[in-house]
């Protein structure tokens, strides 16, 4: 584990570009030892550019990056030995068991049969995987292989694990299931670097928050602090017709968080007082006709991404550099 007095990982002044494309542009973060950071941001704002830098599969055009202490271009051969990282897709050998794949990554990483045995039955354990551990990991389901998968990753005892979308195609069990192993590695000291395209994820699990917009970060706290951000309220108004609808959503323009053509609802940010809600309701609709109800609903992690970045928080990240 990296010493407590060290930041897990320390960004200052980062930069990246791929030609004349500016992928991150003076990006600062410092994230604590024994927390889960987890980084937002729609397609093409960075974030895998980012966990590559820091996983030294990518050198930095500028700027400097620590890991567990360790500067990642001087001392990449350093940080590799003190992380781990986790793609979306499961990494192990199909046509192995569970236990002949934790082995394997216990050999490759230099422990003895004996201690690799061990260490493997010590895993099996750990993500709940005994009894499947003599079967071969192609006939795992989607949880299993994505646990298995982990804990080949966890084999060295890293400091610092890179989960990039780890629950990515899971069903609901599966995913809080994850979740669950994930929240133990942080109780056991191991600092998680998440990034996520399900924003609940980060809301559930992380300590911090960063949120990664066109190679810059545009937010950085707690998922209650991004919230306050936005207002911490989002005041959902039902309008009466098409053309209403149009004419609030040209009034209120970037403020809008949620739009609902087909029911005719727009979301706006409010601190959910009486004298806000009245407020925005005689700007939107000082005739009192256009609005047919409406509702106040607490801010979710989703309208802090869209009020921040301005790009649906759905949208699959199949084009993130």
């Amino acid at each position: 584990m990296c010493s407590y007095n060290v930041p897990a990982v320390e960004v200052t002044a980062l930069q990246k570009s791929y030609g004349a494309k500016r992928v991150l542009t003076g990006v600062d973060l410092r994230v604590a030892p024994g927390t889960l950071f987890a980084l937002l941001g729609p397609n093409g704002a960075g974030k895998t550019t980012m966990v590559r830098i820091l996983a030294t599969l990518t050198e930095p055009g500028g700027g400097r990056a620590t890991v567990a202490g360790f500067d990642v271009v001087r001392e990449r051969h350093r940080v590799r030995r003190a992380i781990s990282l986790t793609g979306q897709y499961a990494a192990v050998d199909e046509l192995q068991t569970g236990a002949e794949n934790l082995r394997m990554m216990a050999r490759l990483t230099g422990l003895s049969r004996p201690d690799a045995r061990r260490r493997a039955a010590e895993l099996l354990e750990r993500f709940d995987l005994v009894d499947a551990g003599d079967r071969r990991a192609g006939t795992y389901s989607g949880g299993m292989r994505r646990r298995l998968d982990l804990a080949a990753s966890l084999v060295g005892q890293p400091s610092v694990i890179f989960l990039d979308e780890p629950t990515t195609g899971l069903d609901v069990r599966s995913r809080q299931a994850m979740w669950d192993v994930v929240s133990d590695l942080v109780r056991g000291g191991v600092t998680v670097f998440l990034t996520t395209q399900y924003l609940e994820e980060a809301d559930q699990l992380a300590d911090r928050i960063a949120v990664l917009d066109h190679g810059r970060l545009v937010a950085d706290g707690t998922a209650a602090r991004l919230k306050e951000q936005v207002g911490g309220r989002r005041l959902d108004l039902t309008l009466a017709d098409p053309a209403a609808y149009d004419a609030a959503a040209a009034r209120l323009g970037d403020r809008v968080l949620l739009r609902d053509p087909a029911r005719r609802t727009l979301g706006v940010a409010t601190d959910g007082s009486a004298a806000h809600v009245r407020a925005l309701l005689d700007e939107i609709d000082p005739g009192r006709r256009a609005v047919d109800r409406f509702a106040l609903h607490a801010a979710t992690m989703d309208d802090v991404f869209l009020a921040l970045t301005g790009t649906p928080a759905r949208e699959k990240e199949t084009a993130d550099v």
